[in-house]
């Protein structure tokens, strides 16, 4: 089932709304002085305050496996990155032109959140679902960004494959990076409108994080589906928290 939601800790509700209205044109769907709601087109966003955070052990090197980053369709890459760097916004990689046709770009929100914007549609090395593609290329250019997926570095593409069909995915597609000699390959597990974009590293020697539920950053991820494979890991918010073979926490929410 699709991504309902993404689930971030936050040390400041206003400060993020504001980060997410202004930069990436989130809907306030509610806010409160612990929590808030934004809408990003295809799923919310779900904001919690944390008052005594613990220190965050996420490493951005993309080597660290679970989650990477989440991300967001385009239509005005450019003009965004120019609004970033006037609001002073921490970036981790310019604007550049990406395999499968696509201009890309990575920054941090206030709480060290690693955020992706994606202008055009991907051109993809490998199509495993033909029809998956037609529907994601059929979403077209948004009026305002869209949320498009949330990455994880996995260790054994075959084992995500398979944790993940448990909760409704599909094999979509893929992009092959041949200028990088870590043997990375990008692939993509595809529910509803949005993805799973899933990096492995053929020759490159990963870590691996303990979930956090109580530092400032990315949380899990909601799907609406009605069950998890395995046992939970533990509780937010009042949900029970599961985790993927490499560690990429998420929820049950049933739409």
């Amino acid at each position: 089932m699709a991504i309902e939601s993404v689930l971030l800790n936050v040390t400041d509700i206003a400060r993020s709304v504001e980060f997410y209205r202004r930069n990436l044109g989130a809907v306030v769907v509610e806010e409160g002085e612990r929590a808030a709601e934004l809408d990003l087109v295809t799923a919310r966003l779900r904001l919690t305050r944390v008052d005594s955070p613990a220190e965050s052990t996420w490493v951005g090197d993309d080597l660290q496996r679970g989650f990477r980053h989440v991300g967001f369709k385009v239509s005005d890459l450019e003009a965004r990155v120019a609004a970033l760097h006037d609001a002073g916004v921490t970036f981790h990689l310019e604007p550049i032109d990406a395999e499968g046709g696509v201009r890309i770009t990575f920054f941090f929100d206030p709480d060290g959140t690693l955020l992706e914007l994606v202008e055009g549609p991907l051109q993809y090395h490998e199509v495993y679902d033909r029809d998956a593609v037609e529907r994601d290329w059929a979403l077209g250019d948004p009026d305002r960004p869209r949320f498009d997926h949330v990455a994880g570095t996995v260790d054994d593409l075959e084992a995500t494959r398979e944790h993940y069909a448990k909760l409704g995915y599909l094999h979509m597609s893929g992009i092959h990076q041949p200028s990088d000699d870590r043997g990375f390959e990008i692939d993509f597990l595809r529910s509803g409108d949005s993805s799973l974009e899933i990096f492995t590293y053929g020759t490159a020697e990963k870590s691996k994080r303990v979930p956090q539920l109580d530092a400032p950053g990315f949380v899990a991820v909601a799907f609406g589906a009605d069950s998890a494979p395995g046992a939970p890991v533990g509780t937010v918010s009042g949900h029970d928290v599961f985790a993927d073979p490499d560690g990429l926490p998420y929820v049950i929410a049933p739409a």
